[in-house]
């Protein structure tokens, strides 16, 4: 196996196609099918499904291509540590995220300092940071506070309770505070399963004996809110997250401590990655702050 191999394999894969890949690599065609062919010969594995003119990686290419991202990333770090004296930090920076809101101060802070990166802000639940993570497909996680495993890095972003939430005029004007079993006979509008905030509800409905049963399902805490602020049911949601919706009523809920960990979180073997170490510097310098004032 030859590290043209590799890197041909890599770029198609990238690239989605042999001619954007030679494009990229600054290559013929025929050098980049070449050297993808002579690989997957060589190893008697078939990486690439071909058909009418478009190609999609088997399941082995799949493998090959986590594997080539550490790769080629690892090669990118040591160019970078070599000339990190004189270099200045660009590119881009994805960060997946739960709820932008736990972010916005530290992106802020980023963009100061390092007004060339490009960022890239996702939407998604505490199953997709992970995913996101481990596949490469994101430098930056913000989640429900949680231990996925030994192999990603967290900083905490603080602590916040859960509430309840409803429109105005779906529950008594007077309604400030109410138990999980006053909730039963109200619609619940709950985020889709792999949301922290929607486990922890329904763990504790179990641990009470109490049967909450979402009439809606809504993807993300953006569309949760707007379908609970359509007055079509209770929503749960960290108090950090519910903002000030004139249309959107606040409710404690009485006989439950359920609190919300926000974290920030990297996969470990990337945390040398430069632009990872810039924004997690930034982050940690922005959280310091916060906790002098």
């Amino acid at each position: 196996m030859s590290y043209s191999q590799l890197r041909a394999f890599h770029f198609v894969a990238l690239k989605g196609g042999f001619s954007r890949a030679a494009e990229a690599m600054h290559i013929t065609q025929p050098a980049v099918s070449e050297q993808v062919r002579k690989l997957e010969q060589d190893y008697d594995v078939l990486l690439f499904n071909r058909e009418r003119k478009q190609i999609c990686l088997t399941r082995a290419g799949e493998t090959l291509f986590l594997l080539t991202k550490q790769f080629f990333e690892i090669e990118q770090q040591i160019e970078e540590y070599i000339s990190e004296a004189r270099a200045e930090v660009d590119g881009q920076i994805r960060i997946i995220a739960d709820s932008a809101r736990h972010v916005t101060q530290i992106l802020i802070e980023f963009r100061k300092r390092y007004p060339k990166v490009h960022v890239l802000l996702q939407s998604g639940n505490s199953e997709d940071v992970v995913d996101k993570l481990r596949s490469y497909d994101a430098e930056i996680g913000i989640m429900g506070g949680l231990t996925p495993g030994g192999d990603i890095e967290t900083m905490d972003l603080g602590v916040t309770e859960i509430i309840a939430f409803a429109a105005q005029g779906v529950v008594p004007a007077e309604t400030t505070r109410m138990r999980l079993v006053d909730l039963v006979q109200l619609p619940m509008v709950f985020r889709e399963v792999g949301s922290k905030t929607r486990e922890k509800i329904e763990c504790e409905a179990r641990r009470q004996g109490v049967v909450l049963a979402p009439v809606i399902e809504a993807e993300g805490r953006e569309a949760m809110c707007e379908v609970v602020a359509s007055g079509a049911g209770i929503g749960f949601i960290s108090k950090a997250e519910f903002g000030n919706d004139p249309r959107l009523v606040k409710i404690v809920l009485e006989d439950v401590d359920l609190v919300m960990s926000e974290t920030l979180a990297f996969l470990g073997q990337r945390k040398d990655v430069r632009i990872i170490r810039a924004f997690t510097e930034v982050a940690g310098e922005c959280l310091k702050r916060q906790k002098k004032i």
